[in-house]
């Protein structure tokens, strides 16, 4: 009986759960409550429309790890010409550094809604606490005590079934798909797509199926590809549940905003107080509280993540040792790019921008930045020198590109907007 066979039912979720749940941070819980605060439920299709995209770019990016035993830089490296793999690391780097900051300062802002304080103290605390957290702290330990904070944003979900709102409404916004060539309308397009479909989550996939392989002590699924079935089979299961779950949050906090915010005229998110509001039919006053807690949660689960994507993929470029599993001496650089990523973060909040805007406008960046990285991910992924005899389907190629492709035309669409 193999390792695989002797796991209970838990165990198939794992690096795409993790993944999934990493994609609704702050970025995405300020771009998504945007959206539904800005253009009620005329979004919504949307979720629906990305969720086939995601799962099929995060499916592509998990079998390259789990097939090759190496992440997508390290690929990069030893098959395609060195400027292709500088691009692509310049590329993650830049949209990364913005995430981070955002999320480092939504978190000190949400905060402050329950501890008044001064902002930029809370910020440069909860970037020292991540760079601790993740260099002394395992990974596996970390996330799954973070996990539990995330729960909060359940309440969201919560919301539609308590808060007046039009079911008609909700169903028209799903179903009715309905789109204006506006500049507004194309920002919020791009940025729900890249706050959904984000570069580093790429990265960061490709590298947990490495890990999630060394822990459980496999040889990665390349070198037996007659019995890679099951393994294959463990990690379509994981990441359509992971992806399904950050899309579900999405949608409800989307309609969450809709029905209270929208509903009462509030159409521009300026601050966290705004965003919290939405909880109120469900939290009353406590709205605030409940709003820090998911906030700082998702945060605190996503800071680590997008520093490591990071490192991940300027070790494997350098060929340093890299890994959640290794301890800080035998990794000084892999620890010392996350350390690095997360302080040029933080550094961003000082140029006095509007933590919530900054949100949003991370979503956009991340956007318009994906596309060459996922042209670079199926170039891999669809070479037989690389993957063998796991090289992807042809419907899994289809469902790849028609991802990039429709990124690729609403960031055309915005930046002609």
């Amino acid at each position: 009986m193999t390792s695989t066979e002797r796991r209970s039912p838990l165990d198939v979720l794992g690096p795409g759960l993790v993944t999934g749940a990493a994609d609704d941070d702050p970025s995405g819980i300020g771009t998504y409550s945007q959206v539904g605060a800005q253009f009620g439920y005329g979004l919504a299709w949307v979720m629906l429309f990305s969720y086939p995209l995601l799962a099929s770019i995060q499916l592509i990016c998990a079998r390259i790890g789990s097939v090759t035993g190496h992440g997508i830089a390290h690929n990069l490296r030893r098959h395609y010409p060195l400027p292709l793999l500088w691009m692509a690391m310049t590329l993650l780097l830049v949209a990364n550094v913005v995430n981070l900051g955002a999320d480092l300062g939504a978190m000190a802002a949400a905060l402050a809604l329950v501890l008044p304080g001064p902002i930029v103290v809370y910020t440069v605390m909860f970037a020292v606490i991540s760079i601790v957290l993740e260099v002394v702290v395992s990974y596996a330990r970390y996330e799954r005590i973070l996990k539990w904070t995330t729960i909060s944003l359940f309440a969201y979900i919560l919301v539609p079934f308590v808060a007046d709102l039009s079911f008609r409404d909700v169903l028209t916004g799903l179903l009715a798909p309905h789109f204006r060539l506006e500049r507004d309308e194309t920002m919020a397009l791009v940025g729900l797509l890249g706050t959904t479909i984000s570069p580093y989550l790429f990265f960061w996939q490709a590298g947990q199926e490495i890990e999630e392989q060394h822990r459980l002590h496999e040889r990665p699924l390349g070198i037996f590809p007659r019995h890679a079935g099951a393994g294959l089979r463990k990690i379509r299961t994981d990441t359509l549940v992971g992806m399904a779950v950050t899309h579900l949050t999405a949608l409800a906090i989307i309609i969450a905003t809709a029905a209270t915010l929208h509903k009462h005229g509030i159409t521009q998110i300026t601050s966290a107080d705004q965003a919290a509001q939405a909880l109120r039919p469900i939290a009353g006053e406590l709205a605030f509280t409940l709003f820090a807690i998911g906030i700082v949660g998702t945060g605190l689960l996503a800071v680590p993540i997008l520093a490591g994507s990071a490192a991940y993929a300027v070790c494997e470029t350098n060929q340093w040792v890299e890994g959640l599993d290794r301890k800080p001496r035998e990794a000084k650089a892999f620890y010392g790019v996350i350390s690095a990523a997360t302080l040029a973060g933080l550094g961003i909040n000082f140029l006095q921008i509007d933590p919530m805007r900054a949100l949003y406008w991370s979503a956009v960046v991340n956007g318009l930045l994906a596309p060459p990285l996922m042209v670079v991910t199926m170039l891999i992924a669809r070479n037989p020198r690389i993957m063998g005899r796991l090289a992807i389907s042809p419907r899994l190629q289809f469902g790849g590109w028609v991802a990039t492709i429709v990124m690729s035309i609403a960031g055309v669409m915005f930046l002609l907007s």
